[in-house]
């Protein structure tokens, strides 16, 4: 699948899809959701050798490397409201992960096996840094005295990307070094779960894997112009074009923690989830800030009061269903419930 995605990116590329009008779009949509489960397989292979935490941070940093494409590529297009693509597709991002993942992840884990358990250390630990920079990134603009509107000056966008930075090296090295063993189930530092997987297949999971990735931007920004007609014919808000952009970015990292989460596996289908958002944050930012920089184009990186207030109540109420290390049906529809609020209100404020 990988490979005839890389085709019709190649077929596109070179104009062979040209004057075929709407023809394409059925197969690059299948294509792309082939990609992304393909994409999902092989991160997993990978993960299986190398174990946790380290397959999880794979799988999101692969994630974020899609996320930050596309972004790019719309800011530098320079069509209408590109400033915002950045702030709209992190913010959705936080929220389909914070609500839509993790909500599903308890439903299903708790549908199947009543109640499930993590290590609050690794949680708390992780939704501390993705908190803090949601606010820096997200509502602080709205805030600052130096600007007018919902931006940063050069001055104050530079501190914001270097600091997300900074912190998010922090907690890899916490993560991976240092205090590895609170973000992994107990008995898998002592016995691992996994047997060795040949070299072989190892190395052909990370060859494919990366082919996978790279059909699926060139599949997203292939469709990215008929989404945003679409979405434009319909009368429907331009935010939902950065809702549309972090879900098929974090389609892969999602459907991995629901397997997991089935599995009663809920440790590392938080890290995924968790690590997904917490990389969005902590790398396209920076990232996005730093094209912003050099190319002089502004960001537009405030929240309305609306989406703000969602944020508040999702990382608030994500404190309370990630503080305790036991989790319940009832928890998962309660941010199963704020996601359905913030896709009607992206959709018709």
């Amino acid at each position: 699948m990988p490979l005839l995605a890389m085709l019709f990116v190649g077929a596109e590329l070179s104009g062979l899809l040209h004057g075929l009008g709407l023809a394409p779009i059925p197969i690059a949509i299948c294509l792309l959701g082939g990609a992304v489960f393909a994409a999902v397989q092989h991160a997993e292979v990978l993960a299986h050798r190398i174990g946790q935490p380290f397959g999880s941070l794979i799988l999101a940093l692969a994630v974020t490397v899609i996320e930050v494409s596309l972004i790019i590529s719309v800011l530098l297009g320079g069509a209408e409201g590109a400033d915002q693509v950045a702030r709209d597709t992190v913010y959705a991002a936080v929220m389909l992960v914070l609500n839509g993942i993790v909500g599903l992840s308890l439903v299903l884990g708790g549908l199947k096996h009543r109640e499930q358990t993590f290590q609050i250390d690794s949680a708390s630990a992780t939704l501390a840094v993705l908190g803090t920079l949601s606010v820096f990134t997200l509502v602080m603009p709205n805030f600052t005295k130096a600007t007018i509107g919902a931006s940063y000056t050069p001055l104050q966008l530079f501190v914001v990307g270097f600091s997300s930075i900074i912190l998010y090296g922090v907690f890899l090295f916490v993560q991976t070094v240092r205090h590895r063993d609170r973000f992994v189930d107990g008995d898998e530092l002592v016995t691992p779960s996994h047997a060795p997987t040949p070299p072989r297949a190892v190395a052909l999971a990370g060859l494919l894997l990366v082919v996978a990735l790279l059909s699926v931007i060139g599949i997203a920004e292939f469709l990215s112009l008929p989404l945003e007609q679409a979405i434009s014919g319909a009368h429907l808000e331009r935010s939902l074009v950065g809702v549309v952009i972090a879900a098929i970015v974090l389609m892969p990292e999602g459907l991995s923690a629901l397997r997991a989460a089935r599995q009663n596996r809920l440790q590392s289908s938080i890290n995924m989830a968790l690590g997904s958002a917490l990389a969005s944050t902590g790398l396209t930012i920076p990232t996005v800030a730093a094209v912003s920089l050099f190319t002089g184009r502004t960001l537009v990186l405030g929240l309305g009061q609306e989406d703000t207030a969602l944020l508040l109540l999702t990382l608030f109420i994500s404190s309370q269903t990630l503080g305790t290390g036991r989790t319940t049906l009832l928890q998962g529809f309660v941010h199963l419930v704020i996601l359905a609020v913030f896709l009607v209100l992206a959709a018709v404020p």
